[in-house]
């Protein structure tokens, strides 16, 4: 195993409870969407596509899964 399959998959799994179809919170305060709950609709490496919606908008943005929290 590669050190870089080594290091995906340890985070993949520290974050076991991150999956698609999960609703997660942002844990980041240096983002504006610090606080912003959003459903994972994709999962790449250490990165989740998070799709946030709220009234007349909606917003697919990619973040490091070490900023997610499950909602």
């Amino acid at each position: 195993m590669r050190e870089n399959d080594r290091a995906c998959l340890h985070a993949v799994m520290a974050t076991a409870l991150i999956l698609p179809g999960s609703t997660v919170v942002v844990r980041d305060i240096t983002s504006i969407y610090d606080g912003y709950k959003g459903f994972v609709q994709r999962i790449s490496g250490r990165k989740a596509a998070v799709l946030f919606e709220g009234g007349n908008w909606d917003k697919l943005v990619t973040l490091p899964l070490s900023t997610l929290q499950p909602a």
